[in-house]
């Protein structure tokens, strides 16, 4: 274990602190990505001396146990890590049973604040990586066909189902005036089953999925937004029952709008406008959540000042979808997160472990002595 170590000058004692493992951690996992997300989780737990029972998503466990009989395969030993699967029981065994000290979830608000409740209550560490609403900033300087590339990509990539995903745009002065062009390359993106070649997108996870895109769709079109790329009713040849929602582009979007307020959770992308950096700047540390933005422009001053100024744990310049490398940390912020420690990296070592400090004092006079010392220990 690393930790801090300090000797007593002229005493025969030291005193040291290390990380120590807090016994048995658990992890629930969305079905978005169902074996990268807990492979946030449980390596890092294992690593760190804990054990671990991971519940995947109902939706596509298998992924989960792959990873489970491939670490049996590289030597972890029997028991170190478990698989258990189903919904609502599941997570409340998990939030209540007094032997598991510590929760990571990723997934909805709804149920991300249930279980850093419930854990919390019975006396659990809890991490929760929660809903987002990812902004992209793009100034009138930046490179016009970088940009627009990128945009296409990072809002429907994944057919927009990642809490990274950029699902708004903010057009600062005459950037708004690439907004046909942006509709035009999202037009032309692949809708298709996953496994099919050339696929750009494919289907959302559920008809319940699909039904609530296409609601909130229709309510930035009631509330008076425009609908320059309309995805809804889509045709996909040979799987024409499938959950499919194509690209779709929702434009003059203002904050009070439903579509703008609620994450979708699809391939639908807000578009807002903005004179100035500022205002966009403002309208970013108006939304509730901090998980990740972005900015496009090809001056360092005015990267400098968005990255100063946005309240958002993630953040990208000319980087759409910020998500850090393993060694750093996953660090969303205020309502795309609840918890102390972030996942992943140096924090997520933290999540999983806890102090114990250590004092010694060896004296020779000790096994002499019979005198009681009750004074502190003092470094003398």
């Amino acid at each position: 274990s690393s930790g801090i170590n300090a000797e007593w000058p002229l005493r025969p004692g030291d005193t040291y602190s290390i990380r120590a493992p807090l016994g048995v951690c658990a992890g629930i996992t969305p079905f978005n990505f169902p074996a990268m997300i807990p492979l946030w989780m449980f390596p890092l737990a294992n690593v760190a001396g804990n054990t671990y029972v991971l519940k995947p998503s109902e939706r596509d466990p298998g992924a989960a146990m792959m990873l489970a009989e491939l670490a049996i395969e590289a030597g972890l030993p029997k028991g170190v890590l478990n698989v258990i699967h189903g919904t609502h029981d599941s997570v409340n065994f998990i939030c209540d049973n007094p032997d598991i000290k510590a929760i990571s979830f990723v997934g909805s608000n709804q149920a991300g604040q249930h279980i850093y409740e419930r854990g919390s209550k019975n006396g659990k560490r809890v991490q929760a990586n929660m809903a987002a609403k990812n902004h992209g900033v793009i100034m009138p300087d930046a490179n016009k066909e970088n940009t627009l590339n990128q945009l296409v990509g990072a809002a429907f990539g994944a057919a927009g189902q990642r809490c990274m995903a950029l699902s708004v745009a903010v057009m600062v002065g005459e950037a708004r005036n690439w907004i046909p062009e942006l509709v035009e390359r999202a037009r032309k993106l692949n809708v298709t089953a996953g496994d099919q070649p050339g696929a750009d997108l494919g289907p959302v996870i559920s008809p319940q999925s699909k039904a609530r895109i296409e609601r909130l769709i229709q309510s930035g079109v009631d509330e008076g937004a425009t609908l320059p790329l309309d995805g809804r009713n889509i045709s996909v040849p040979g799987y024409e029952n499938g959950n499919f929602v194509g690209p779709t582009i929702i434009s003059n979007v203002t904050t009070d709008m439903e579509c703008y307020r609620e994450e979708i959770f699809g391939p639908v992308l807000n578009i807002l406008e903005a004179d100035t950096m500022d205002d966009a700047i403002e309208i970013l540390n108006n939304n509730p959540y901090g998980n990740g933005c972005a900015v496009f422009t090809n001056s360092g001053a005015a990267a400098r000042k968005f990255t100063n100024e946005v309240d958002v744990g993630q953040i990208g310049v000319n980087v759409p979808i910020p998500v850090p490398l393993p060694m750093f940390s996953f660090t969303g912020s205020r309502g795309s997160f609840l918890g102390d420690s972030n996942f992943y990296g140096k924090a997520g070592l933290n999540f999983y472990s806890q102090w114990k400090t250590i004092t010694t004092l060896w004296k020779e006079e000790d096994a002499k002595t019979a005198t009681a010392e009750v004074a502190m220990p003092r470094m003398q």
